[in-house]
């Protein structure tokens, strides 16, 4: 099955203190992929390199199957990002723009925009046509986004920090949404987010990036199901690292917490020492500061 993302070993330089190294990251039809990293960790930029709005030093992106980039053609720019939903950590219409007017402006650009679809969505959301955007909150500003990139036949969303600003009763709205949105096998989502429960109730699998470079892609249940974290005195942190291939320590005052690749094993190999379930915020922690 030919994935509807798929970056390989890309390279680029942004600046002299950024660089992407080496990048590799695949969105699969009816899957959602969840993407973490502190902030500057590179997430944005992987979207921008997605979009063909970043040249790249090396590597190949595709999507949908074919090669694609910032030096693509005006035609298969636009064929490819019609397929493409798209929401920002910040919405990017004109303030003084009313909702009406946004949709005037956008449904030129989208073949199959669904003026039923869109209105529906807004009522859902609770969102007057009449507004301005610099009257919409950050909530209903992503609202408006998640509605626009529903409405115009995408195969592929993008999302970035989509949940953030939303209660959580919105949050859990447009989280079934995006299972809906997958649910017919053929559909996929990338949500880059630090809302790391949001990750855990609905990725497929999780990506962590940090400083340009990929530290872990894992399926959500490796984590979440399997992982754990073991509390001990530092004179047993020796031992585990023996024993233990994958585990990462963080020290703390007067002891030690490593997080363990397979906890239910960690538990038979060492009975005595307390080991609780890992999270995505504990997987993505010890990733970035644990050490052997």
């Amino acid at each position: 099955m030919t994935n509807l993302l798929d970056i390989r070993h890309v390279s680029c330089d942004l600046s002299d203190s950024f660089v992407l190294r080496d990048v590799s990251l695949a969105v699969a039809p009816g899957e959602i992929v969840g993407f973490v990293g502190a902030n500057g960790a590179g997430k944005t930029t992987m979207i921008r390199v997605t979009l063909g709005l970043q040249h790249i030093g090396a590597g190949e992106v595709k999507l949908f199957g074919e090669p694609f980039g910032a030096d693509a053609s005006d035609r298969v720019q636009r064929a490819v990002r019609s397929r493409i939903g798209v929401v920002l950590d910040a919405c990017p219409f004109p303030s003084e723009l009313r909702v009406s007017q946004v949709v005037t402006c956008l449904r030129p650009a989208f073949s199959q925009w669904d003026d039923s679809l869109f209105g529906g969505l807004i009522a859902r959301f609770g969102i007057n046509s009449n507004t301005k955007m610099k009257e919409l909150s950050r909530g209903m500003g992503m609202k408006l986004q998640i509605a626009v990139a529903l409405s115009h036949g995408a195969d592929l969303l993008l999302l970035d920090e989509a949940t953030a600003g939303l209660d959580p009763l919105a949050r859990d709205e447009i989280l079934d949404m995006l299972q809906e949105f997958v649910g017919d096998g053929e559909r996929g989502v990338l949500l880059s987010s630090h809302i790391t429960s949001d990750l855990e109730r609905v990725a497929d699998r999780v990506v962590g990036i940090d400083a340009g470079r990929i530290i872990f892609d894992a399926p959500r249940e490796t984590i979440t199901d399997t992982a754990g974290i073991a509390h001990c005195a530092a004179s047993q942190v020796a031992e585990i690292l023996e024993c233990v291939p994958g585990a990462h320590v963080v020290k703390r005052e007067f002891s030690c917490d490593v997080l363990v690749p397979n906890r239910f094993e960690f538990a038979q190999a060492f009975p005595e020492v307390a080991c609780d379930r890992a999270n995505v915020g504990d997987y993505l922690h010890f990733m970035l500061k644990g050490g052997r």
